[in-house]
């Protein structure tokens, strides 16, 4: 068990109340494969819900997890570089969470370098806390994560003024195979969305 600065919070079990300012963040992490081209997205808001950063990167090859660390390791670096020095995150990922929470060990050796990294800039923050959310509750980090991962790609996406509504703004294409007459997409789109199917041979 790591020892933390004066004044920081136990890792695992942080404050039951918030400090008066903190950082939320909105965390989300995906790859398209998986592995495969990967990307993150983090909607960082302060304790009153304004938005005050929006953060993604194209993380090339990698693993769905990867790419949820890599999203929770940018939200922390953010905290620490612009205050408060508090912060709550919301992820979809619930392995994250629970890998975060000391709930679930960390096997993958990448993984284990990601976690340690994650703990130490948590150890520098003064308070921290992690949720799990739906998917469907985290829908403008899962698009700046898509985006990231389209720009790596080399596809271009209009970011969607009605993504909170769940739907996408211009038509898009993804990649996919039939398996027991289902469609098997790669890639998250947001429930509702109208979809036309084209065949290829």
């Amino acid at each position: 068990m790591p020892s933390y600065p004066s004044g920081s919070k136990n890792f695992f079990e942080p404050r039951e109340n918030p400090p008066e300012h903190y950082l939320v963040a909105h965390s989300d992490g995906g790859a398209r494969g998986n592995p495969g081209p990967a990307g993150y997205g983090v909607v960082i808001q302060d304790e009153s819900g304004r938005k005050v950063a929006a953060l993604s990167e194209y993380l090339g090859h990698q693993t769905n997890n990867f790419a949820e660390y890599q999203g929770l390791i940018a939200a922390l670096e953010y905290a620490l570089k612009h205050g408060p020095k508090a912060l709550k995150v919301i992820s979809d990922s619930e392995l994250l969470v629970r890998q975060i929470k000391g709930i679930y060990k960390v096997k993958n050796p990448t993984l284990q370098d990601l976690h340690a990294r994650a703990k130490d800039l948590i150890a520098r923050l003064e308070w921290f806390a992690i949720g799990h959310a739906m998917r469907e509750h985290n829908q403008e980090a899962d698009q700046l994560a898509n985006e990231a991962m389209d720009k790596g790609m080399g596809r271009s996406r209009t970011p969607s003024p009605n993504a909170a509504s769940g739907q996408l703004s211009s038509p898009q294409e993804f990649e996919g195979m039939v398996r027991n007459g289902v469609v098997d997409l790669q890639g998250k789109i947001p429930d509702g969305t109208r979809v036309q199917v084209r065949v290829k041979k």
